[in-house]
């Protein structure tokens, strides 16, 4: 075995997590996960202090209703 060790750039990885490389790749995962739950799901997405986040909600009624019973949004992002 080596010793081998090496120590992160802190700014290179935030640089990377803030990137827009990453939110198309987020933007891409929120959109199939949206269109797998059907019908009155929203997507939306931001750069955070610390990351790009990408969101799928239930908006309309009908959505919420269907997400509470059957847990539509967590079997979607399998």
């Amino acid at each position: 075995m080596s010793n081998l060790k090496f120590e992160l750039n802190s700014a290179g990885v935030r640089e990377l997590l803030k990137g827009s490389e990453i939110q198309t790749v987020l933007n891409a995962k929120a959109s199939e996960i949206r269109s797998r739950c059907g019908n009155g799901y929203s997507q939306d997405s931001h750069v955070g202090k610390s990351r790009a986040n990408a969101m799928v909600w239930a908006e309309s009624f009908k959505a919420k209703r269907d997400n509470k019973k059957n847990n539509t949004l967590l079997k979607s992002v399998k």
